[in-house]
């Protein structure tokens, strides 16, 4: 049965069949437009684990969601399949994840990290994570499919960058998040998931880092964005809320996110990036935050603003209750439609 056929005979309103991909969509990633790909990999975390099993979470979540977008209409006929979990990926970062704890819990104990010659064990397998991700997403964006990597910590988009940078060139990366990962290699990983933006403005192709939501970060990080000449510009969640409180509208706050933005946007989204009650699992959970309804809200701003997002990812998303990927399977939807609606893909 091709697509077409798939389309005329798949009923949007019925029941999700938990034996199809993901939401219930009867598409291979061959026939779907968005391929999502699982990094299942959390070796670097430095506070709650979990978010090795995220895209599984999202994946049986996913059926829960309706599938009606108020945006993108029969946004479902677009098609969104997820890639395969790497089952080899998953058990090098459960290999390795005790290596880093070790590691931590030294350094925590007054140990210099200079002085841990593990360390590059644990930055050796985040490079093959690195390159395999790398490879993964070149593989479907050369078949011209709209991509999105489902983390796994935020380390996981790294690979995601440079293919993005070999594929498309230049680049801004639109970044929601508690954090400002901005960190220099921390407590010692090069690949931590709090260095993913430090090591992402590495790369000549990412021409400028837009961060919304920031409330929790270092002096050094704060350092690095007002010595960026502009090429960081964040929106910390302190002055977006006292702007609020003094009366100015998200939709104004919004409009001058956008006006920060050059055509080709990558989004990475850090679940954390939300108020905790929406993600109380993830690794890092901060207090403030957004709204689902605010984050989508300013991705819908771009989408209208003309200009194009080029991939997203999703990550942190984690923990024991079933809520978090309740949360993130919705949000995954309407993202993934977005990212593909900016990109002129049509049902």
């Amino acid at each position: 049965m091709n697509k077409q056929e798939k389309i005329k005979n798949f009923d949007p309103n019925s029941v999700g069949d938990i034996n199809a991909n993901v939401f219930g969509l009867p598409f291979t990633t061959s026939e779907a437009e968005t391929v999502l790909i699982p990094v299942p990999w959390e070796v670097t975390v430095s506070y709650g684990g979990g978010t090795i099993n995220g895209p599984q979470q999202i994946f049986d979540a996913s059926f829960q969601v309706d599938l009606y977008d108020p945006i993108v209409k029969d946004a479902w006929k677009l098609g969104i399949a997820m890639d395969d979990i790497n089952e080899e990926l998953k058990e090098k970062s459960e290999t390795y994840r005790p290596v880093a704890e070790v590691i931590i819990d030294r350094q925590c104990n007054g140990e210099d990290a200079s002085a841990i010659t593990e360390i590059e064990e644990v930055n050796d397998a985040c490079r093959d994570m690195n390159a395999w991700v790398k490879q993964r997403c070149l593989h479907f964006l050369k078949q011209h499919k709209t991509v999105g990597l489902i983390g796994g910590d935020h380390s996981t988009p790294l690979g995601m960058i440079d293919a993005l940078s070999e594929h498309v060139g230049e680049f801004a990366i639109l970044q929601i998040d508690a954090h400002a990962d901005l960190r220099v290699a921390y407590e010692g990983f090069e690949y931590s998931h709090a260095s993913i933006m430090y090591n992402a403005l590495k790369r000549h192709s990412v021409q400028k880092l837009v961060q919304v939501g920031i409330r929790d970060y270092c002096q050094a990080e704060l350092d690095i964005i007002n010595n960026s000449n502009g090429r960081v510009k964040t929106f910390f969640d302190r002055d977006i809320k006292q702007d609020q409180y003094k009366g100015k509208s998200w939709d104004a706050i919004c409009k001058e996110i956008v006006a920060e933005l050059p055509q080709n946007i990558y989004l990475s989204f850090d679940i954390d990036g939300l108020d905790p009650k929406l993600c109380p699992g993830t690794g890092t959970p901060v207090a403030g935050g957004f709204e689902a309804d605010q984050v989508l809200y300013l991705l819908e701003q771009v989408v209208a603003s003309g200009k194009k997002f080029i991939a997203f990812d999703i990550n942190e998303v984690g923990g024991e209750d079933e809520w978090n990927a309740n949360v993130a399977s919705r949000l995954l939807y309407r993202i993934a439609n977005m990212v593909a609606h900016s990109q002129g893909k049509k049902a």
